[in-house]
């Protein structure tokens, strides 16, 4: 599994989300639930013991579905690339995304590939089914899309994310043409980059979408240690009223959760309901997260 994971904010139906996704994309299965406590309630307003989050796998890549409430939802400024190996896969991905979604670009033949679509879905997270030979194990691909005041900025974007993790590497990067206003020549029409295992792709666009980043889709990272944690969040953290929980926006407005990722989700999982408690009053106390206050809570039985 990739350290890298998403995080889609949903009202009520992550579960729902969970299971329509795992029905149809390959490699798929739910890996775990996590639940409200009464801890932090006079925020989240969720009654204790229901659902927080479903979490899920696609292929190497890690989802986590929150029941966050009405506050934000999924916009295409962020989508993912399905990468598949022939168009009958394409198809069968696009046909369950189809049903109840909005069509963003139409299924069919592109220069870029023989068998490719936009769509988003019924729950509002936007997808890119696409045939691709050359993968290479590759089968989501998380997209940002800069538009509006960012416009012009994924090139630069790139250039921060490769240097906050040392194995990382830029791919493909294809650009504008003067023949294609608004867009700018030379800014990014397409390109893509890897942090360690996890490919991303970016992409400039000068159109009026009306969207741009926000919280209903984040990017998380599984930061091991305090040492990583203090250093990424000084490097992404742009906005402090954003700062909660172990969640910032970067200087693009790109939402990030850093935090021990695995290491959250077994404690939250156990059974021993008062440490799960102890923990969730210690989160909801943090903006940046403090990892030994976190264990402490856990193994606190006084």
């Amino acid at each position: 599994m990739s350290r890298f994971s998403a995080c889609l904010w949903f009202d009520t139906e992550a579960e729902k989300a969970a299971q329509f996704y795992t029905s149809f994309l390959p490699r798929s299965q739910i890996t775990g639930r996590t639940h409200y406590t009464e801890a932090g309630r006079e925020f989240h307003g969720r009654q204790p013991g229901s659902i927080m989050t479903v979490d899920f796998a696609v292929g190497g890549f890690g989802f986590s579905a929150l029941n966050g409430g009405p506050d934000f939802s999924p916009n295409p400024s962020i989508s993912f690339f399905i990468f598949c190996g022939s168009e009958g896969e394409v198809d069968r991905c696009w046909e369950a995304l189809a049903d109840g979604g909005t069509v963003l670009m139409p299924l069919g033949e592109y220069p870029f590939s023989r068998r490719y679509g936009w769509i988003e879905d019924r729950f509002g997270v936007s997808w890119q089914p696409i045939v691709a030979d050359d993968a290479d194990g590759r089968l989501i691909v998380p997209s940002m899309l800069f538009t509006g005041r960012v416009c012009g900025k994924a090139e630069e974007a790139i250039g921060l994310y490769t240097t906050l993790f040392p194995d990382s590497e830029v791919g493909e990067i294809a650009r504008y043409p003067a023949s294609q206003p608004p867009d700018r020549e030379g800014t990014i029409m397409y390109a893509d980059f890897r942090l360690e295992s996890q490919w991303f792709a970016v992409m400039d666009s000068a159109l009026d979408h009306k969207f741009g980043f926000n919280e209903g889709i984040s990017l998380m990272v599984d930061a091991r240690t305090q040492d990583e944690i203090d250093r990424l969040w000084s490097t992404l953290s742009a906005d402090p009223q954003a700062e909660q929980c172990g969640w910032l926006k970067d200087r693009y407005g790109v939402s990030w959760q850093i935090f021990p990722v695995g290491e959250m989700n077994d404690m939250l999982r156990q059974q021993d309901r008062a440490a799960v408690q102890r923990v969730m009053n210690a989160m909801f106390r943090m903006k940046k997260i403090d990892l030994a206050a976190l264990r402490r809570a856990f193994g606190d039985a006084t």
